[in-house]
């Protein structure tokens, strides 16, 4: 497992760990890391380690790893990093390379099949706001206020066109 700190153009700090080489299908891997996309650090090694899926404690082990990459880069460097902030940035299974393998078939023949491998990359930043999932009714109500005054806007204008299409079609009766 590797570790690596990038620093985005808005000061945001991600740091990240990778397996490389697993012998494990990328799309069996993307259903574990699927799981704890965005989630809390914390939340993220609680999903991955009752989670009852063969790759699910090597997703667990590279998750503490990019953790451990956090505190040690940020000891380093003098950085102020929250660990209670953390969350799962992101999380990718790319395809490695692919092993070719042959199986006996009847009459002589054989069946070519491949075994495929996989390249985990899980990245951990620190939140920036202290913004929770929960959405507060005040927040809700200055979002909502623009969009409502644009609804009445757009019924008004929509109203006198039905009217103007409505005369139309009378007209064309009589």
């Amino acid at each position: 497992m590797s570790m690596a700190v990038q620093t985005r153009e808005h000061g945001a700090r991600e740091y990240r760990a990778e397996a490389r080489f697993q012998r494990v299908s990328p799309q069996k891997v993307r259903l574990v890391l699927d799981l704890i996309k965005g989630r809390g650090v914390q939340e993220a090694l609680d999903t991955a380690a009752f989670t009852k899926k063969r790759i699910a404690p090597v997703v667990h082990k590279l998750l503490t790893s990019a953790i451990d990459n956090a505190r040690y880069l940020a000891g380093e460097r003098g950085f102020d990093l929250d660990v209670d902030r953390l969350y799962v940035k992101s999380a990718l299974a790319n395809d490695g390379p692919r092993m070719k393998r042959i199986r006996p078939a009847p009459m002589g023949r054989a069946y070519r099949y491949q075994r495929r491998l996989a390249h985990i990359i899980v990245s951990v930043a620190e939140r920036e706001h202290d913004s929770s999932l929960v959405t507060r009714v005040e927040e809700r109500a200055a979002l909502k206020a623009p969009v409502a005054q644009k609804k009445k806007a757009g019924k008004k204008a929509g109203a006198t066109t039905e009217k103007v299409a409505t005369k139309v079609k009378a007209g064309k009766k009589a």
